[in-house]
């Protein structure tokens, strides 16, 4: 008598997402992989940011990752497998890092601030990610870094975010150098905002969550973009471009309400208009 077939066992989706208050959490999981950026992993991310952008529920995302490390960069098995292709993988490596490149350009442009709860490590495309988050906390014992120059694959793809973020001095220490950093050294760079416990790390990020969801979110939406858009420009542009910004944002009706709370002192009523 022939046994039963054996259910195959359900595959875990490579992205979770929780929302609570007005925080969408994402979470990275391909915790055996220690959450490498495969194709899968980026499309994922990329699909539900641009669900979030046009859900008004959410306020501000959070990217966190389980298992022992938040992401180690690009799965170089992956990429390295397509080098039996005719061209060597050319056409696959270009497509891996546009799909990259736009994941990195839309957490930057996504209309919510975005806040990277890190632990254990944080390397190469997965210190660009952290890089490309408006907010970054880690946990005490968390160590990045830009390690391509030792394996003869320069970070450059991270070294756009990285040297958006750090003084070139510390940027290009890190990118020569490719040695890990502590936490405590990667705020001193201003890679991330805080270092906490590891058993605070949740409530932190919560903190900083809560707060930010606290506020207009049109507010919040005016001046995101608005601070991009100017580090971009000369000075004088720059100033211009955020008079109009504040002149936008002062003929919103949560502006109105703002200031007249303030005035009035008593707490505002936000309408997101």
């Amino acid at each position: 008598m022939s046994q039963p077939a054996e259910k195959p066992a359900a595959v875990e989706p490579v992205l979770l997402r929780r929302d609570s208050n007005g925080i969408a959490t994402l979470t990275l999981n391909r915790p055996a992989q220690r959450n490498s950026l495969s194709e899968a992993l980026m499309a994922a991310l990329s699909d539900e940011l641009k669900l979030i952008a046009e859900d008004k529920t959410v306020r501000v995302v959070v990217i966190a990752a389980n298992g022992p490390a938040f992401s180690a960069g690009h799965d170089l098995k992956e990429m390295t497998a397509r080098r039996q292709d005719e061209d060597r993988g050319r056409r696959y490596y270009q497509n891996i890092m546009r799909q990259c490149s736009a994941l990195m350009q839309s957490i930057v442009r996504l209309p919510k601030p975005v806040i990277a709860r890190v632990h254990g490590i944080a390397t190469a495309a997965g210190c660009q990610l952290v890089a490309s988050c408006d907010l970054a906390i880690a946990a005490e014992g968390t160590r990045f870094a830009t390690p391509g120059v030792n394996i003869g694959l320069f970070c450059s793809t991270p070294m756009v975010a990285l040297s958006r973020n750090l003084s070139r001095k510390h940027a290009m220490e890190m990118l020569l150098l490719g040695e890990m950093i502590d936490a405590a050294r990667a705020a001193e760079f201003g890679l991330i905002n805080k270092v906490v416990p590891a058993d605070q790390l949740d409530s932190a990020v919560l903190d900083f969550a809560g707060k930010i969801a606290s506020k207009s979110a049109l507010t919040v939406s005016i001046g995101k973009e608005a601070f991009y858009e100017q580090l971009e420009k000369g000075l004088a542009e720059a100033y211009d471009y955020a008079s109009d910004a504040m002149v936008k944002n002062m003929l919103a009706r949560d502006a109105e309400e703002g200031i007249g709370a303030f005035i009035e002192k008593r707490d505002p009523k936000w309408e997101d208009r």
